[in-house]
Order: C-alpha cells, then structure tokens, then sequence
C-alpha cells in the first residue's frame, strides 16, 4: 500500500475509534509494524493526528464510534478493476421478481450499476446501496432500522429488526474482511451480529471477494465454508485457494480483469 493511502487509512482509523492501535493499523494496511509507527510519528509532527501509547488518537474526536476495518471512502479505491467485473458476474445471477439482500460494502455496492434494469425486491443494510436504487432503478427497496454508520455507509442495530426477520430471500450477496479454512471473517462484532441474523434468511449465501481477501484475517469468524453456496472472485486467486473452496464443495466463479475480459467468466 503506497505511503498516501496508508495516511488515509490511519486518519479515518483513528477518526472511527478512540484510539486506533499500532496492531489495528498492521492488519488495516498489511503493512509493518516499523512502517505504521513511522507515519504515526509524521503525521503527528504534522499535527493530523495525536500519537499515543501503543497507537494514535485523533486530534478531534468524533462524537459518535466507529466500526473497525477500513472506512468505504478507502476500501472503494482498492482493487476496483476486479470489484466491477466481480460485481457484473453477481449481478448476472439475479432474475427479476426473485427477492434478494445486498450486504454493504464497496464490491456489493458495484452490483448496483447493473440493477437499474431489473424488478428485483432488495433488502440492504447498505445506505448507499438503498440511496443509488431508489433514485436510479424500480426495484422495491427494504432498509433495516438502526443507526447509519457514515464511515462503513452501513445501517446497523444492536438490537436486531423485526423486517429483517421477516425478509425471505433467494440469494444473499456479501463482501469480507477475509476468507480462509475457517470461513468468513470479518473485522466488528456489530457487523457479524447484523450479518448473522441476515443470512439465516436466505437459502444461498453468494460471496464477493477480489483475491486479496483470501490473504485477510481477522479474530471474528461470520460463518463456515459449509454455509457459503458459491463464491466470485477474481483470476489472481491462488492455486491452494480453489483447492480449498473445492473441497469444502463450494461453487466458484472466476472472472477475468483485464481491459477486454471484463465480462467473461470461468466457472469451477
């Protein structure tokens, strides 16, 4: 990660949590722990930012907390190119009438581009995913109650919602902080609590995750391989990655990424 997207990954951490610590920074950047206390040290000097014990603070805090991981505003810069194709081949698997719940992140968020068209019922905790539909398309558009988290653009409730466990759907489309033996993973109790009560509700579980996310980790399991029905990735997937996935019997979708295939898809 080059030094300028490092510093806006540091600065929205620290604007997101009251004190966003050296090893919280390691696992957002995949950077070193020398690396991230180097620009914690500059960007002090600078004075963007209040360096402190084991970490960093921000200068004016914010009034509300935040949800640990990368703001939307940084993740939406990363990996794009695939994010797109990843997307184009998720929204293919739709069929109109068919009710379907879009997770927020910025890979689902790209499915959007490629509903206008459709008559789908959408259930999405996603504000920017709700905003894009509603104004852009005739899809019937269902949102959760809660609280809007603006670095995530997410819709989030500790306490769970009564239209959530009430939406029947087809498919589930949901991004991760990572993937691995042990399943999804993800970076906030808050988010694996909303995403846990969500896809008890769908009879498919599609993942959309760029190759980077198989080398992701985080200490919150979402769920088992067992759970996921097939995931969309992008042809920089390793070898011992679909071997993986295969074993555990879960549909992959493989689409190519350069300039002219982004269309195509590789299916094992």
């Amino acid at each position: 990660m080059h030094e300028t997207e490092r510093h806006r990954v540091i600065l929205a951490a620290v604007q997101a949590r009251p004190v966003a610590t050296v090893a919280e920074l390691v696992d957002m950047t995949g950077t070193s722990e020398a690396t991230i206390r180097r620009d914690i040290a500059a960007l002090h000097v600078r004075g963007e930012l209040r360096r402190v014990r084991g970490g960093a603070e921000a200068v004016n805090p914010p009034e509300q907390g935040g949800l640990m991981g990368r703001p939307f505003s940084v993740n939406e810069t990363i990996n794009m190119t695939a994010k797109r194709a990843i997307a184009r081949a998720a929204a293919e698997l739709c069929r109109d009438g068919e009710p379907i719940i879009i997770n927020g992140g910025t890979t689902t968020y790209q499915m959007v581009h490629h509903l206008t068209a459709r008559r789908l019922s959408v259930f999405t905790n996603s504000f920017a995913i709700a905003e894009f539909l509603i104004q852009n398309s005739r899809n019937s558009v269902v949102i959760p109650g809660g609280t809007i988290y603006r670095e995530q653009n997410v819709i989030l409730s500790p306490f769970g919602g009564v239209v959530a466990s009430h939406f029947y759907a087809k498919r589930m489309f949901i991004g991760c902080q990572g993937i691995g033996q042990h399943g999804l993973m993800e970076a906030d109790p808050m988010i694996v609590q909303s995403e846990l009560g969500l896809i008890g509700q769908a009879d498919e579980l599609i993942v959309l995750a760029d190759s980077s996310k198989f080398s992701g980790r985080s200490s919150l399991i979402l769920c088992g391989l067992d759970r996921i029905t097939a995931v969309i990735t992008d042809s920089g997937i390793r070898d011992e990655d679909r071997q993986m996935l295969e074993t555990a019997g879960v549909r992959l979708i493989v689409v190519e990424t350069t300039a002219h295939a982004g269309r195509q898809i590789t299916v094992a």
